[in-house]
């Protein structure tokens, strides 16, 4: 069996340069050797697998270096290096916290810091994970930490910074490290690629490079296992994908092509495929939301770095982006976002989901009723079946009824002398058909309706219908709020000043009022505004009965009879007398 060794070991940074996506990190500690001010303390913090140990073991290499480059580098040929890279250096320690956590560790490391290097100028003690130390243990290396043999040096390294207390903060120089970035884990498994005699496709390392999730150990991990799994060294989209058990952004693709034009059955369809092929809906339902979020950052140039996919796949994120609005875009993504907050309640998964895609199928008709209700009205709508045909339903039969009542609307007296709308015509007597036909007879009636009633959208009306419904209100406070308000009628919307926040925060919530004056009105687009009105607010506040004034103290009364006498003090002085409380 061949000795194989793992990406992560094998293609491990040895210079300051090598490191991958932590230019910051490695400038500034070589700018500390130049300048020779290197602390006797550091702490790397960061993610796991971004290169604090790594960093750690290159900064103890160049400490102890014989023969170090001019750009502050280890040379790798001195005694120092070769027995370091052996792993038989005395010099360089190396422990880790999960597993040498308690007193009696530490004590045994201070003991030992007390002995002087026998070869080289410096002894690292680089501490892995330290934030597994005990309260205890942190406390018995308080002080060695603080103030360490002068050839002494300590390197700390964690992931979870929180953990560590203050004290220990306070006596190091803090190095955070930030994750890897795809374009930057790309271009590192591109060379190893090449040393390795692989061909890769880009598209296929890019999606490795998001399934790391910022560590470059993680993604040298995924390498190998898809580069063990594909026999002839050749790694391809469709490889990673399957070795990963990832959706493809095809999917998501076709299925926002289906929903723009409002295609169901062809979503519905796609993804019935894709949970057969194993994947949970609320995968589905996340990529599809991550998919949304490309397409809205494409939709402004500002934002296009935050897009990180390959070279392709931006290709056909920027086309699809430009065919879909962006109030489509938004509307989808609050769906599944909403999706995937309720998945875990919902007792059917799978159909919790296919609502939610149901509704993105028809996000644009519904934003175009809500931008023009009255044009929708009289406008029939092609509503397509599951299986994307347009059914033709003949206009249904107006009874003699609904005709004769018709005629009556037309006409009656303009001078209206009853203050509410005209009688609801009776619904039409529905034979066979389907349901489009029943609600396509709906909307002809609706249309019928509002072309045969009189205009009653005026002020003298609002009165009216406002004085009727404040009579059918039950509690007194809240009918006592809607008679002293103030109505006015503005366009299509009813405004109404009240006294002050109570009323108008309750007069919107009583039930039943827009539709008592809708109808009343004969207007389904009417809106209510509440305000609060200063002057009426002024006038009530006038109105309202005092409270009675307290009754005067002794002194009270003599504060004003002295304005009256200014000698009745002095006569009080001049005899020393005192008030009976």
């Amino acid at each position: 069996m061949s000795n194989f060794v793992v990406s992560a070991r094998k293609y491990r940074p040895m210079r300051f340069d090598d490191v991958v996506g932590q230019q910051h990190v490695s400038q500034t500690l070589k700018n500390a050797l130049r300048n020779e001010q290197v602390a006797h303390a550091f702490l790397f913090c960061g993610p796991r697998g971004v290169g604090k140990t790594t960093c750690a073991r290159i900064l103890a290499r160049v400490l102890n270096c014989e023969n170090v480059t001019p750009d502050f580098e280890p040379c790798g040929e001195c005694a120092s290096c070769k027995s370091f890279d052996e792993n038989a250096s005395f010099n360089i320690h190396e422990l880790d916290a999960a597993s040498n956590n308690s007193v009696e560790h530490i004590r045994a490391l201070t003991e030992q810091v007390r002995f002087q290097p026998q070869q080289g100028k410096k002894k690292i003690y680089i501490i892995d994970e330290v934030h597994m130390l005990s309260q205890a243990a942190f406390n018995a290396f308080l002080k060695t930490l603080e103030e360490p043999p002068p050839y002494a040096i300590f390197i700390l390294a964690t992931t979870e910074k929180h953990k560590i207390i203050p004290t220990i903060l306070s006596r190091c120089q803090i190095f955070d490290f930030k994750r890897i970035q795809i374009p930057e884990m790309v271009a590192h498994l591109q060379n190893i690629c090449k040393e390795e005699g692989i061909d890769a496709d880009k598209d296929a390392l890019h999606i490795i490079g998001q399934k790391a999730d910022g560590a470059l150990r993680d993604s040298l991990s995924i390498f190998d296992r898809i580069a063990s799994s594909v026999p002839d060294k050749k790694i391809t989209y469709d490889s990673v994908i399957s070795n990963l058990n990832i959706l493809d952004y095809d999917y998501y693709f076709k299925v926002i092509d289906a929903m723009l034009t409002e295609d169901v059955s062809t979503v519905m369809l796609i993804f019935n495929e894709i949970v057969n092929k194993g994947f949970e809906p609320d995968i589905f339902i996340n990529g599809l939301a991550g998919h949304l979020r490309n397409l809205l950052i494409c939709k402004d140039e500002k934002t296009l770095k935050l897009l990180e996919v390959g070279e392709n796949v931006r290709a056909r994120y920027h086309e699809q982006a430009r065919l879909s609005p962006m109030s489509y875009l938004l509307t989808a993504l609050n769906i599944a976002n909403d999706c995937d907050v309720n998945y875990r309640m919902a007792r059917n998964k799978r159909l919790h989901v296919e609502m939610a895609i149901i509704k993105m199928a028809f996000i644009n008709r519904a934003i175009e009723i809500a931008n023009n209700p009255q044009a929708n009205i009289s406008q029939e709508k092609k509503t397509p079946n599951l299986n994307g045909s347009q059914p033709a339903a003949p206009n249904p039969p107006v009874s003699q009824k609904n005709a004769s009542n018709a005629n009556n609307y037309q006409e009656q007296n303009t001078a209206v002398q009853v203050k509410e709308a005209p009688p609801k015509p009776q619904m039409p007597t529905f034979g066979g058909g389907s349901l489009l036909d029943k609600v396509k007879a709906k909307v002809k009636e609706d249309e019928q309706k509002i072309d045969a009633a009189p205009d009653l959208l005026n002020q003298e009306n609002l009165e009216a219908a406002w004085a009727a419904f404040t009579e059918q209100v039950e509690s007194p406070l809240i009918k006592g709020q809607f008679k002293t308000s103030k109505i006015k009628l503005d366009g299509e919307t009813i405004r109404v000043g009240t006294s002050g926040k109570v009323a108008k925060e309750s007069i919107p919530l009583e039930p039943g009022l827009m539709a008592f004056m809708r109808e009343k009105l004969a207007t389904k687009t009417l809106k209510l505004e509440c305000y609060i009105d200063e002057a009426l607010k002024k006038a009530i506040e006038a109105e309202a009965p005092k409270a009675p004034a307290a009754p005067l103290t002794n002194m009270d009364k003599y504060k004003v009879l002295v304005e009256k006498n200014a000698q009745l003090d002095e006569l009080r002085k001049r005899f020393d007398l005192t008030f009976d409380e």
